[in-house]
């Protein structure tokens, strides 16, 4: 990943955020809401853990068939996902509580999904929502060699299939934090001393990062096979099947915001300076998708609203709903974009399409 340095432009004549800002503040105030989470938010957050953690419990107690218990595994996959976008995202953004270890403790939920806390948040917050789809400098654009994201990216030969075989490799997402990534992450991030707030003693945070592991493969792998009657395969087919069902979910709703047709992927000028400021940037490269669909908007946590997020990331999911009206009416009074899809079905389309677009060999320009 390049070091260069991104600035984003300071130029707003029309003092487009400085407006919204007041205007989403006004909101909160005039209707006397906090903007962390509420009661929506805390129902919310024990159907999750519910439909997480409930499903284990019944396949360590019950005796049930192998098929009955395959059931219960994708369960978990979907609580899983669920968990992630509704209470770990929020209290890793600070914007679940006002109180910080209610923060902290919400986040933490983090390690029990196979990631770390310190990893996601450099990842996310740091990378992802400064520098939203520009290239080698947001790592959610960054899929090695075998998934093309970005036109800025290098072309290969079989990223003219990657529309038909990504979907298969979406569901690797949160298997490979449980045994790769998040090592390596730490190392990257550790060596580029960065960091989401105070940086880490970086003995104390490898020291976690080990604890943490083994603790979540004494629980998911370990405990099982010691009370139930079942092959060491079988358990590993099981655990693998819980995270491919959490990955698919997690990935395909984080492309949907930043990889389709919609969102733009610019570049820095030669001064590496951003042509907006950074809230009209990610006007630019973030898109919402099936905000009127009400098992959507409240499944995915509101990711749905990422346009929202993006701007206002410490303001909790369970707003955005509201406050989508404000941004949407403040974008079209300065003639800026607000991207949005109608349908889940439509940016769904829309993402393949781009992949496939992406898959295809660039015209060389002279």
């Amino acid at each position: 990943m390049s070091k260069e340095t991104i600035r984003f432009s300071r130029r707003d004549s029309a003092d487009f955020f400085k407006i919204l800002n007041k205007r989403v503040n006004d909101y909160f105030k005039e209707n006397k809401l906090k903007k962390t989470g509420d009661w929506r938010l805390y129902v919310k957050t024990a159907i999750m853990f519910t439909l997480f953690l409930a499903p284990y419990f019944l396949i360590l107690t019950l005796g049930l068939p192998m098929w009955a218990n395959l059931l219960l595994t994708i369960l978990i996959g979907i609580g899983m996902a669920g968990v992630g976008m509704n209470v770990m995202h929020d209290g890793n953004h600070g914007s679940y509580s006002n109180k910080k270890w209610v923060n902290k403790l919400m986040g933490s939920s983090i390690y029990i999904l196979a990631g770390n806390v310190y990893n996601w948040q450099v990842q996310h917050n740091v990378l992802h929502h400064t520098y939203t789809n520009i290239h080698e400098h947001d790592e959610d654009l960054e899929a090695g060699r075998i998934l093309r994201f970005s036109e800025h990216s290098e072309w290969r030969k079989h990223h003219k299939f990657q529309h038909y075989y990504s979907v298969f490799l979406y569901g690797l997402l949160t298997f490979n934090w449980a045994i790769t990534t998040d090592f390596q992450q730490m190392y990257r991030y550790t060596k580029r001393k960065l960091s989401y707030g105070k940086l880490p003693n970086p003995v104390m945070n490898w020291s976690k990062l080990v604890i943490t592991k083994l603790i979540y493969i004494s629980i998911w792998i370990v405990l099982p096979l010691l009370i139930l009657d079942i092959a060491w395969w079988q358990l590993l087919i099981g655990f693998f099947v819980m995270h491919y069902v959490a990955g698919v979910i997690l990935s395909v709703t984080f492309q949907l915001a930043h990889v389709v047709d919609q969102a733009e992927t610019p570049l820095p000028d030669e001064t590496g300076t951003m042509k907006n400021t950074w809230a009209i940037h990610q006007l630019f490269t973030t898109v919402n998708f099936g905000t009127k669909n009400r098992v959507v908007n409240w499944f995915t946590g509101g990711l749905n609203h990422q346009v929202e997020h993006h701007i206002f990331p410490n303001i909790s999911h369970v707003h955005y709903t509201k406050i989508a009206k404000i941004v949407k009416q403040t974008a079209n009074e300065f003639n800026l974009p607000y991207n949005e899809y109608k349908t889940t079905r439509k940016a769904i389309i829309s993402h393949f399409n781009h992949l496939k677009e992406l898959g295809k060999k660039p015209v060389l320009q002279y």
